[in-house]
């Protein structure tokens, strides 16, 4: 694009200039002409007449200045010729020898090779050669800065192509790193270089999935494969009390996985939300309600403080999330201890949190405490398989919200779950 540019404007900026030096040399000729006729119309003047007119100063003007000239009287007669305008094949230009306001004559003028005619031609071609010159020198940059930024270009994504295959080929590290590259390719490869390290956390968080129910379910399963055998072998009397221990481990079983079935729920929610319009505070009052007898029972105090607030949401999936925080809260707040629950609009978004004076949670291991299975220092004493949490949180980010949590030792932990206004 560059050099047919440059060709363009080339070829414009010499037609143009051809143009202004052939109007120039018009303009020229017409007054050399007009000083030919003004020298011969002088020389008529001195005598009335062209007898005894000395015309060789006219003759010597149209010489100097590279033409030939002729004079004639009133009626068409040569009074004088330059020797060469007979035999010169170049057109003739007129111009009527004037004095006093009377037409007395005419002068005939034809231009050779040289002055004028030389000085066009020289004109034109020194014009040519400099705006040629200037075309080449332009066209010659064009092509080095093309050249320089074609690589400046090709050399980042050919470094993009080089680790998409080196991922393609299974190198899970191959990442792009810093460029030196346009801001476009720079954004590029940065989000390039951030859906691989996404991938990777994700098939991370796969591996330590498998790892971490493997684990789980490793204690129950082999608890119940001691529990049989023994009874099958007669070491152990198959009493009530033995077989309630292998009941509770067959209920742990269950719970585990009726945590993992609804966490894969939760993961695919974003694509099965049936999202209509509903009130947050609706929702917690439901799913308090239908706790409430539960912190009656374990001598907790529970408060609502709850404010309409209209969101676009799956009521069955917030219900869900609202039931498990306040599980939470119930399971690690102690006897006497206070969970409050309290929802409203908060500039364009709804907030619900969820507060207890529970133990609260280790600086060091709140960010962790939505992680599948991770279960805390203080939880060990606590049934529970670690999902409720990580449940919570998939399912708030379906709803295009977040959940968060704040927590001091001692004095307990405030779970806050933010969702767009709707």
């Amino acid at each position: 694009m560059a050099l047919a540019s440059i060709a363009v404007l080339g070829g414009l900026t010499a037609w143009l200039a051809s143009d202004d030096v052939q109007s120039l040399t018009h303009r020229q000729r017409i007054n050399l002409m007009n000083a030919i006729a003004l020298s011969a119309g002088a020389a008529w003047d001195e005598n009335d007449s062209w007898a005894a007119a000395n015309l060789s100063p006219a003759l010597a003007l149209a010489q100097r200045e590279g033409a030939d000239a002729r004079i004639l009287d009133q009626r068409g007669r040569p009074v004088v010729s330059s020797p060469g305008f007979a035999t010169q094949a170049s057109p003739v230009y007129s111009m009527p020898v004037i004095v006093a306001g009377q037409r007395v004559g005419k002068a005939l003028v034809r231009f050779n090779g040289s002055g004028l005619g030389q000085a066009d031609r020289s004109l034109q071609r020194d014009l040519l050669q400099a705006i040629a010159g200037a075309a080449g020198l332009a066209a010659l940059l064009a092509l080095i800065a093309g050249l320089t930024l074609a690589r400046r270009l090709t050399r980042p994504v050919e470094r993009i192509i080089a680790v998409t295959q080196s991922m393609r080929r299974g190198e899970r590290t191959a990442r792009v790193g810093p460029l030196r590259a346009p801001a476009e390719l720079r954004e590029l490869a940065a989000a390039f270089d951030q859906t691989a390290d996404t991938l990777d956390r994700q098939e991370q968080l796969r591996r330590d999935l498998v790892a971490d129910v493997a684990h789980e379910l490793r204690t129950p399963v082999a608890v119940l494969q001691a529990g049989h055998e023994a009874l099958l072998d007669g070491v152990h009397e198959p009493t009530r009390e033995q077989l309630g221990s292998l009941r509770d481990e067959v209920l742990r079983l269950a719970r585990m996985i009726g945590d993992l079935q609804t966490l894969a729920a939760a993961d695919a929610a974003g694509l099965h939300l049936s999202l209509t319009s509903c009130d947050l505070a609706a929702i917690a009052d439901g799913a308090a309600e239908s706790l409430a007898g539960r912190f009656e029972a374990a001598g907790i105090g529970f408060e609502c403080q709850l404010a309409p607030a209209a969101i676009q949401g799956d009521p069955r999936w917030l219900h869900q999330i609202v039931t498990n925080l306040l599980s939470n809260a119930l399971k690690y707040t102690p006897t006497g201890g206070n969970v409050v629950i309290s929802a409203g609009p908060a500039g364009k978004d709804a907030v619900l949190t969820v507060t207890d004076t529970g133990a609260g949670i280790p600086a060091d291991e709140l960010p962790r405490i939505f992680d599948r299975f991770w279960r805390g220092r203080d939880a060990a004493h606590t049934s529970g398989s670690g999902l409720g949490l990580a449940i919570a949180a998939e399912l708030a980010r379906a709803h295009g919200g977040q959940l968060s949590a704040s927590s001091e030792v001692g004095r307990g932990t405030a779970m806050t779950l933010t969702l767009p206004l709707g």
